[in-house]
């Protein structure tokens, strides 16, 4: 079965239109609910949401719908997605759902589910989810709501539990007025940092705004002018985080991946086709396998259990620590990558060093039918004719954006190469898109 609605990260649109109207997202709340039901006879199901204005709408919308089939929904109020995830295991729920966009502008939002185990649901499942909207559902049971207070407390308390102490490092956060907020600081504090806290008062309309993980300039001016240790960014759901040097140098995650790959001394790393070829060089180099998978983090996650390895991310800070969760934390991610760091005996700058990176330009191009373009044979053809011109020495990668209307094209290579093969590549997007 296909996938309508669903995309990489669950459904995804601008709040409002189609297809994340409100009668929509009730169908899909009964849609799932029907399919939960199925599953047991007594669903509960974990809501949790970011701060976007939009929210409090779905949020509605979708518990409503779930509850027409008898489920028990529990509110778990504004936290992190990989919050959503861990609680939906740690208390045995049926299912997670996380009202999010990600690092989308507060215009967009999104549903994803959790499976009972805190994993995205699998593809074969949002399918079926996705054929139960054919169907005409009448009340079937009459479920309950009800908030769950203690999902903050137990969420910090987990992430404290996997934490070393911290004291003597003076950190500046990021939190993108979203998701963590509130936490972020409160753990940082409690695992004896200095803390200095921007972008942490959301008012529905300023996540992700100029701010966050996809917009670090200002945190990056604001480590070296007050002289901080380094800085911390999230995204405005908390499952992405990128690191700052005290230089104001942003340790991504591929850099993220080195450090910990070799201070945790693993047999392999999973990254992506986005992966920069540096970090492929540097990790054989040091005698550890280098898989890559299609982007979005469910594919890092499949290839981790299909090899038996823990550690595996993209660049943009979605790193999973498999060992720990069963999904990417934005939080996790930059505690862990402290605590190794200072078990290391090397500063965030020096593991920046360490890993010299290739020269990678990453152009976004804007769209009116990706689908269609990427199919195009003409665009088939220069793709294959840009890796000759890099002669072994680089890699193209092309492809459409899981969550929004756009066209990535990456070229990796010599520098002096990749500004002519990516404005080639781009030009003809550009072009196709306006063609007929």
């Amino acid at each position: 079965m296909g996938r309508r609605y669903f995309g990489t990260d669950g459904v995804r649109g601008v709040a409002g239109e189609p297809p994340l109207t409100p009668a929509f997202v009730l169908r899909l709340g009964q849609a799932a609910g029907a399919y939960f039901r199925a599953q047991t006879p007594r669903p509960v199901v974990l809501l949790g949401k970011d701060t976007r204005l939009s929210c409090d709408l779905l949020e509605a919308a979708l518990a409503a719908g779930l509850m027409s089939q008898g489920v028990r929904v529990e509110h778990l109020g504004v936290l992190p997605t990989p919050g959503v995830a861990y609680l939906t295991q740690r208390l045995g729920a049926t299912a997670g759902v996380m009202i999010s966009a990600s690092h989308n502008p507060y215009q967009d939002n999104g549903i994803k589910f959790f499976s009972h185990q805190g994993h995205k649901l699998p593809d074969e499942a949002e399918a079926e989810i996705e054929a139960l909207l054919e169907r005409d559902f009448p009340t079937d049971g009459i479920g309950s709501v009800s908030d769950f207070r203690e999902a903050e407390r137990m969420y910090l308390d987990f992430l404290l539990a996997k934490g070393s102490s911290l004291e003597g490092l003076r950190i500046v956060l990021d939190t993108a007025n979203g998701a963590t907020y509130r936490l972020a600081p409160r753990l940082f504090q409690r695992l004896g940092a200095e803390v200095f806290v921007m972008f942490n008062t959301p008012d529905g309309r300023n996540i992700n705004k100029n701010c966050g993980s996809t917009h670090t300039a200002f945190l990056r001016n604001q480590v070296v002018e007050m002289g901080f240790d380094l800085g911390v960014a999230f995204d405005g759901d908390g499952d992405r985080a990128i690191l700052v040097d005290r230089k104001g140098r942003e340790f991504h995650g591929d850099h993220v991946l080195y450090l910990n790959a070799l201070t945790r001394r693993e047999p392999g790393v999973v990254g992506t086709l986005m992966s920069n070829m540096g970090l492929e060089v540097k990790l054989r180099e040091a005698g550890i396998n280098f898989y890559r998978t299609a982007v979005g983090d469910r594919y890092v996650y499949e290839k981790l259990k299909a090899s038996g390895l823990t550690l595996g991310g993209e660049q943009s800070g979605h790193i999973i620590f498999l060992d720990h969760a069963p999904t990417g934390d934005g939080l996790l991610t930059a505690i862990l990558t402290l605590s190794a760091m200072r078990a290391s005996g090397r500063d965030l700058s020096e593991w920046y060093e360490a890993l010299p990176m290739y020269p990678q330009q990453l152009k976004n191009v804007r769209v009116k039918d990706k689908e269609r373009i990427m199919q195009h044979p003409e665009l088939h053809q220069a793709i294959k004719e840009a890796e000759q011109a890099l002669e072994g020495q680089g890699r193209v990668n092309v492809r459409p954006s899981g969550t929004e209307p756009l066209v990535r094209v990456m070229v990796e290579g010599p520098e002096g190469v990749i500004e002519a093969v990516s404005s080639r590549l781009v030009g003809l997007v550009e072009r196709l898109d306006r063609s007929p």
